[in-house]
């Protein structure tokens, strides 16, 4: 796995993004196509939301999609674009988006399903995986997933538990095949229910 990049270039990273407008930056356009100036994604419902997502965890998934632990199945653009990106602008993407707030999309949820999958959280994924608002979500080891397009953390669940992306830890294999297809609904009811400050 790539080391994660120096204090040097966060502080480098920091610089360039108050230097200088992102958006004039042709790299970092590249990035705003998929996921929007405002990393809430844009028109197509897989385009994941990053806004909130603390930089340490952007990092390591640009540099699994870099490795090839992560595949660009649906959308190869993802891969050709990161594999051009430098160390620092990869850092610089990184805090970027990490500073965005996440707003929500007010997707349409089923009560019902996501009750159950307020539970399911709590058992499977609670410890890791907290809300994009929590006071500590920067210490998390896994990314908030509340408040997530429904149409990719669907496509995201089935790729960990089908082996096309590979867990960061053990503990989040064994969760995931904990689960069964209507768990999975469950959980992005449950997910697309998020309301920010809730």
């Amino acid at each position: 796995m790539r080391r994660r990049t120096s204090r040097f270039l966060f502080c480098l990273a920091a610089v360039f993004l108050s230097a200088s407008a992102p958006g004039t930056e042709a790299w970092l356009e590249k990035c705003f196509e998929c996921h929007g100036p405002d990393g809430m994604g844009k028109a197509d419902p897989m385009y994941p939301v990053i806004a909130g997502i603390p930089a340490a965890h952007i990092e390591e998934a640009i540099y699994a999609y870099i490795d090839g632990a992560r595949q660009c199945i649906r959308e190869p653009r993802m891969c050709e674009t990161v594999t051009t990106l430098t160390e620092s602008q990869v850092s610089a993407a990184a805090e970027y988006f990490s500073s965005r707030v996440r707003e929500y999309n007010l997707e349409q949820y089923n009560a019902e399903l996501a009750a159950k999958g307020a539970v399911l959280h709590e058992r499977h994924c609670g410890a890791c995986h907290l809300p994009p608002h929590d006071e500590d979500v920067a210490y998390a080891i896994g990314i908030p997933l509340h408040g997530q397009r429904p149409d990719y953390i669907r496509y995201a669940i089935r790729a960990y538990f089908g082996g096309k992306r590979e867990p960061l830890l053990d503990t989040m294999a064994h969760e995931i095949q904990q689960l069964d297809g209507d768990d999975f609904d469950a959980l992005v009811n449950y997910y697309s229910s998020y309301r920010a400050g809730d």
